[in-house]
């Protein structure tokens, strides 16, 4: 809360927390300017059917909501095996979520993206529910990057590759994105960073931090480093 205004939360992801629990979460944020994203439990997204999952949801909404002014959007992410075969499952589920909330969704399953009219779909019923639509950039998926915007806000998750040249003009390439957005009406926008070894990831967001301020004219807050101090035998 330092360093950042946002965190992509998964601890909700492998448990469903209480409401006391959040709330201490809530509590440390109290006077900032920082929301928690959390990721949707995966005992209703990754096990088995999303029917049938009423207590689960329920449990699940219950905690989160004790974020209170501090809970952004809810992260839903379903299994890379959960094809265009199971969309009416998917879209009668998305349909039952709460209106009040902020939801964006990510699917992985190629076919997503294969048929220009599977993402059509897909696109347009997260239109209609004013859910948006996650933007995933990593190596391998050019798919997953898909740069489409069902709604005036963008969820962006970039996996860098622990400081590679390459992940410098990628985060470059996402800065003219990001301003042509902003000056076109952009109206919210979340960017997590994802390393295969996290301790980089710092470096690389004060580089982002430092020129979306330059460039775009904002004023992110970025880490700051602590230089270690000598002890007495250094």
């Amino acid at each position: 809360m330092e360093h950042y205004n946002a965190i992509e939360l998964n601890a909700t992801h492998y448990k469903i927390y209480g409401e006391k629990g959040i709330a201490k979460w809530a509590e440390k944020a109290k006077g900032k300017d920082f929301v928690f994203c959390p990721k949707m439990y995966q005992g209703i997204t990754h096990r088995g059917s999303l029917k049938g999952k009423d207590f689960l949801v329920n449990e699940f909404f219950r905690g989160v909501v004790a974020f209170g002014e501090h809970l952004g959007p809810i992260f839903v992410q379903v299994s890379d095996s959960f094809s265009p075969k199971r969309k009416e499952e998917l879209f009668g589920f998305l349909k039952s979520l709460p209106a009040d909330l902020q939801f964006f969704l990510e699917v992985r399953h190629p076919d997503w993206f294969a048929k220009p009219d599977i993402q059509k779909e897909l696109f347009e019923i997260l239109a209609s529910l004013n859910m948006g639509a996650v933007i995933t950039d990593t190596a391998g998926r050019r798919d997953c990057a898909h740069m489409h915007l069902t709604i005036p806000k963008a969820f962006i998750r970039y996996v860098g590759n622990s400081l590679h040249p390459t992940d410098y003009t990628r985060s470059d390439a996402w800065i003219k994105r990001m301003k042509y957005w902003l000056d076109h009406g952009l109206q919210e926008l979340y960017f997590f960073m994802h390393m295969h070894d996290e301790t980089t990831s710092p470096e690389l967001t004060v580089y982002l931090a430092d020129k979306m301020n330059k460039e775009v004219g904002l004023d992110i807050i970025k880490p700051t480093f602590i230089t270690k101090q000598k002890g007495l035998f250094d």
